[in-house]
Formats: C-alpha cells, structure tokens, sequence
C-alpha cells in the first residue's frame, strides 16, 4: 500500500499532501524545527553559545552546580532583555514607527537564539544538580555543548552552502577554533 505522502500530488505540494493529517503534522513539525534551528545559528545564538560557555567556563570556582545554573541564567536572562530592550528603541526611530507590541514580538523573536543557547548547557548542568551524573561530569559536559554546538553550526552551514567533505570539515573546524578564540577572549576581559 502506498503511503498518502509518497504520491506524485504530495511531492508537489498539491492539495492532497495538505489535506492529510501526516503530512499537515510533518509540515508543522518541519517549520518549528527550521525556526528552531535557525533561531541557534543565527548571530544572537552564536553569541549566546559563546556568551554561555564563558560564562560557565568563568564559574569553575561555583560551590555546586546549581549555582552556575542560577549565575547563568541571570546573566543571559539580562543580556536577553537588553537585546530586546535595543530592538524595541531601535524600532520607534523607524518612520513610521510599529505599535509597540510589533517592536517587543520582533526582538524578543529576532534574540530568541540567545534564550536557547543556554538550553543544553543549563540542562546538562541540572544533571549534576539532581545529582545524576556526577557534578564535575556535568560541568564538563556543559563546558563541552557549546564547543560542539558551534561545530555543529559550523558544519550545518557548510553543508546548507553545498560544499563538499572537506569544506564541511573546514566549516566545523573554522567555528569551533574561532569560537575558542572568542570564548577564551570573553573569560580573560571578565
């Protein structure tokens, strides 16, 4: 039997590929995993990841855990709102200016990837909290996530860009060497 989503008409993007639920769900699904995607690579999730990881890598000292889960997202809960706050005076200079609504949705979507950055760390960290793993494991892994969160980036848009293996090995290398470089700059000047 043939599934309703490997027809001719769904492959088109006809009528009938909207009208069964499967592939409604699937392009639900799909839209919120790009904008998911998009809102971590995108410049506010890279600086986000590079802000985290400093920030967890300047807290080596934290009596537990949870304290650099709490020192983290106050920080990052600060840096998000003044974000927000630019995007929201920057949109009342443009002629004519938004509704105010408009400016506050547009930042807090356009920043949404410095929020998400600390997502895994501040996971893996509560890990540690619970208790779990142990709670130097646990600092280490999250130290690592943003590392191997830049890479991933890195080779994502290699790949996005349609380069080749070892373009996509540069890509990852490239990210995550100058995303040492950054994060190692951020720790010196704090």
């Amino acid at each position: 039997m043939q599934n309703p989503t490997d027809s001719p008409d769904a492959d088109a993007g006809g009528a009938d590929a909207a009208a069964t639920p499967t592939a409604a769900l699937r392009a639900v699904g799909t839209r919120h995993v790009r904008r998911f995607v998009s809102a971590y690579s995108g410049e506010h999730g890279v600086y986000g990841i590079v802000l985290v990881t400093a920030l967890i890598a300047a807290e080596i000292d934290a009596e537990t855990d949870f304290d650099v889960i709490l020192f983290v997202l106050g920080t990052v809960g600060v840096f998000w709102l003044a974000h927000i706050y630019a995007a929201v005076v920057a949109s009342r200079g443009r002629h004519p200016a938004p509704p105010l609504r408009v400016g506050i949705r547009d930042g807090i979507r356009h920043s949404s990837g410095m929020a998400l950055a600390m997502l895994i760390p501040v996971v893996l960290l509560a890990l540690g909290t619970l208790q779990w793993v142990e709670e130097w494991t646990a600092y280490f892994l999250a130290l690592g996530s943003g590392v191997v969160i830049l890479g991933v980036i890195g080779y994502a848009n290699a790949r996005r860009n349609g380069s080749s293996w070892p373009w996509r090995l540069l890509g990852v290398l490239s990210t995550t060497l100058l995303g040492l470089l950054v994060i190692a700059l951020s720790i010196a000047v704090h």
